[in-house]
């Protein structure tokens, strides 16, 4: 049918330039905070571009769900601007008459989705953890390089040296600055090494240096010399509880139906529901009164996709708080958001095309 090819070969160019724009947008924001991390010494620039692949790919369930609801959006929203819809609805075509096109552009876009959240994110994510744990498993002293100054992870300590390892694994001329409940400790040192002790706590063992501790802007400071001295480098922080659930694969959160786990699975299966009724919802959506202005009902379609995208996050707390049932929060926001759709539709359809109100 001519109509229905029509719809979806609109459909799938606002697609392809739909999720081109997005896509690219994640990716830059990714590089920025990446870069800014990296340029802090908190993460090493050989790192960056992994890590940006990883981020994007945690992301791409979000910009696909995006990028099926504007693709049907704007070019619906353009039909009623240039009194195509006119032509569409004089000819017999009703508004329900779309559902079956924009199906049929939706439902293969959704199984990605669904695919993309339930086995691919997860298994993005656990790679990034992975990846994340290799780099916060190299410590202070693996980070320092030759002639350059450079920050701990915690941004409380600097460390210099003059001359990189040898074959011995000691650098030369160590310079390290640390700041503590507004002390200023500055230790210098001829050179140093990495220790581990029994108890797997990793130590900068510094040789043959000086210590001097006291407040800046006072001329208050001790002075010590050592021969050997030692400085525990800080535990790294401890993965929030979220984090851990997100690199739980599916089938596993099947298996151990706890609540922080149902939580997550539950936002799992909220996200191809959501791109699915979104779809739709942009029909009615899509109408554009050409009295008013172009950009209400962009406008409106944001907040539509802020509200439900926010209330499945609720509902995902909730179940994970253990204040509200699976069973329950699995379809209770799907099922407010179909009725919403059905008056949508409703409400549409109860108004008279304005040609015919003129006849």
């Amino acid at each position: 049918m001519i109509f229905s090819r029509a719809l979806r070969r609109e459909f799938s160019q606002s697609a392809a330039g739909v999720f081109v724009a997005l896509f690219a947008i994640v990716i830059t924001v990714v590089l920025v905070r990446l870069l800014g991390q990296a340029a802090g010494g908190r993460v090493p620039p050989d790192a960056v571009l992994a890590l940006i692949g990883f981020g994007a790919l945690t992301e791409l369930p979000i910009v696909l769900s995006l990028t099926v609801f504007i693709s049907v959006l704007m070019p619906l929203s353009r039909s009623y601007r240039d009194s195509e819809m006119v032509v569409w609805f004089a000819s017999g075509v009703p508004l329900t008459g779309f559902i079956r096109p924009v199906l049929r552009f939706a439902l293969p876009m959704v199984v990605a989705i669904a695919a993309a959240t339930l086995f691919l994110s997860p298994w993005a994510h656990t790679k990034n953890a992975e990846f994340q744990a290799r780099l916060d498993s190299r410590d202070d002293a693996s980070r320092v390089a030759p002639g350059v100054f450079r920050e701990s992870a915690s941004t409380q300590r600097v460390f210099f040296v003059e001359m990189g390892a040898g074959e011995n694994g000691k650098v030369r001329n160590v310079f390290v600055s640390s700041e503590q409940n507004g002390r200023l400790s500055v230790i210098v040192s001829a050179e140093g090494s990495l220790h581990t002790d029994a108890n797997g706590d990793r130590f900068v063992v510094l040789e043959k240096g000086r210590r001097y501790e006291g407040e800046p802007g006072t001329p208050q400071y001790r002075v010590m010399e050592f021969e050997r001295y030692s400085v525990l480098i800080e535990e790294r922080k401890v993965a929030s509880q979220s984090s851990r659930t997100r690199v739980i694969p599916t089938l596993e959160l099947l298996q151990s139906p706890t609540d922080r786990n149902l939580g997550e699975l539950l936002g799992r299966i909220g996200v191809p529901v959501a791109a699915l009724l979104l779809a739709l919802m942009a029909i009615p959506l899509s109408f554009v009164n050409p009295r008013a202005g172009r950009a209400n009902n962009l406008l409106f379609a944001i907040l539509t996709y802020l509200v439900y995208s926010n209330a499945i996050s609720i509902f995902q707390s909730w179940v994970g708080q253990g204040r509200l049932r699976f069973e329950l929060a699995v379809w209770l926001p799907h099922v407010v958001v179909l009725a919403v759709l059905a008056l949508m539709f409703y409400r549409r359809l109860a108004v008279s095309p304005f040609w015919r109100a003129r006849a």
